[in-house]
């Protein structure tokens, strides 16, 4: 039951942003987690700051998930996002943050986990 919402400073066409879609895809099993029921949200040309000014090339990227995984993933996970973000779209990983949010009650279908 994990959600990805990306929120980026650049534009993106629909073959970057289903190109996104897919590399998230694969990633998410990183943290154990299938991609079956992963959801995710992109919101590209969004006025981010940092240190006070704004972000040419930036990126917020929250991770919610059912329960929790190890350090060492939400790690690898971070440094692959910041991997990804890089290569497809310029985005330098110091101007991108990651955060995760384990979650203990999750609705899906009319009924929670």
């Amino acid at each position: 039951m994990p959600f990805i919402d990306s929120r980026l400073t650049v534009k993106l066409t629909e073959h970057q942003k289903e190109e996104i879609r897919k590399e998230l895809g694969g990633m998410i099993s990183i943290l154990n987690k299938s991609e079956t029921y992963l959801m995710i949200g992109i919101q590209d040309e969004c006025d981010l700051s940092l240190g006070g000014k704004k972000l040419e090339k930036g990126a917020y990227v929250a991770v919610s998930l059912f329960g929790n995984a190890p350090k060492e993933s939400y790690d690898r996970l971070t440094a692959r996002i910041c991997q990804l973000l890089s290569g497809k779209l310029g985005i330098p990983g110091e101007a991108v943050y990651v955060t995760y949010h384990p979650v203990s009650d999750w609705g899906w279908n009319g009924s929670n986990f």
